[in-house]
């Protein structure tokens, strides 16, 4: 069944005597749900992991809508990408007119990165051996080179040349200089 999907029940209407019957019409609108959001007759889920989770695995137990609980294990060394879909075959909704038959329970993953400065330096150094090794980086050289620094992105915040240029572009018109051309008197 799916959303404004119409259930006839013909000549179910009043019923009168010597008066033929109406339909009776019973059009499905479907209530959203906190956990369990509906695409045709596959189910989706969004569930939240850790880093850890991620690179080395994991186990947690889903409610399922009918009160099952579902298992739902992922092995170490198979890392999942935030974003990352993965997919339980028949745990989505019954098929219509076949109950036997059912979608897919589609989860997405959203990956809960730690807080800054979550370890030491000594852990830095132990994580950085046990990940895959960083690009190599050859720094360039010459004038055109320059060291920045980077910030954590603030919608209001003004670059220093954000609406103004600064003294070397500064506009003649910030100084008072008399009055500039006028238009001729006739």
């Amino acid at each position: 069944m799916k959303e404004n999907q119409k259930i006839y029940f013909r000549g179910e209407g009043d019923q009168l005597p010597d008066v033929e019957p109406g339909d009776v019409v019973i059009v499905l609108q479907q209530k959203p749900h906190e956990v369990f959001q509906r695409n045709g007759d596959n189910l989706q889920v969004n569930h939240t992991i850790t880093l850890t989770e991620a690179l080395c695995g994991f186990n947690f137990v889903l409610r399922h809508l009918d009160g099952r609980d579902l298992l739902i294990t992922h092995p170490a060394g198979s890392v999942l990408k935030p974003g990352d879909m993965k997919m339980v075959e028949g745990e989505g909704m019954p098929y219509h007119k076949n109950p036997f038959q059912r979608g897919n329970l589609n989860i997405v993953f959203t990956i809960q990165f730690p807080d800054n400065h979550f370890t030491n330096e000594q852990g830095f150094n132990i994580s950085e051996k046990l990940l895959p090794p960083k690009p190599a980086f050859v720094m360039p050289v010459g004038e055109h080179v320059e060291e920045v620094d980077l910030h954590d992105y603030d919608p209001n915040a003004r670059g220093s040349h954000s609406g103004h240029h600064g003294e070397a572009y500064a506009s003649d018109d910030e100084e008072a200089h008399g009055p500039g051309i006028q238009c001729a008197h006739q």
